[in-house]
């Protein structure tokens, strides 16, 4: 494991590489086991989460959800790679020492204040908005640029391009500029 000078984390040069060789074992590996190449991608995880919470509560529902029948609430090998990503992500920040526990990252207290309650509610809405555009793209940006990438397809290039510029134009929007 590498890890950055400057903060303790991890080469992000060397991340990279080990999620390009996570996408090509994943591919590899649900063509062997599935029959069919299925590529990186968390967003149907998250719906199919919310369909297990909510079968909890109205089963009817999701049963007669046309939705739920189409993506399937069910435990998958994505649903247990997002899994994965959770547990990697926290185990590697506690052995790298990277990981602590803020109610308001800094770099928002300084633009918007302390407010715990104003960081949640900017969180949920940022994810609802991010789901609807996963679901309305039928797909997120891992599934759609890392994947697409992965294939050399141009949708891929354009789709990791735009999410980049919007993540650029919004952070420049939000926390205007930068650090000073």
């Amino acid at each position: 494991m590498r890890r950055r000078p400057d903060d303790g984390g991890w080469n992000p040069y060397f991340a990279g590489a080990l999620v390009g060789l996570l996408a090509i074992a994943s591919a590899y590996a649900t063509t062997i086991w599935l029959g069919k190449t299925t590529y990186l991608g968390a967003s149907t995880t998250f719906v199919r989460a919310a369909g297990f919470i909510e079968r909890s509560i109205a089963p009817d529902h999701v049963a007669a959800n046309t939705y739920y029948t189409k993506e399937k609430v069910k435990v998958d090998w994505q649903f247990m790679l997002v899994l994965g990503i959770f547990l990697g992500a926290a185990v590697s920040s506690l052995t790298d020492r990277s990981f602590k526990m803020e109610r308001v990252p800094p770099t928002w207290e300084r633009r918007f204040g302390p407010s715990g309650a104003r960081r949640a509610a900017a969180a949920f809405l940022g994810g609802i908005v991010a789901m609807f555009g996963a679901r309305l793209a039928d797909g997120c940006p891992s599934g759609h640029g890392l994947s697409g990438l992965m294939q050399l397809s141009l949708s891929g290039f354009v789709a990791l391009a735009l999410f980049f510029g919007t993540g650029v134009l919004f952070a420049h929007l939000v926390y205007g500029g930068g650090e000073k």
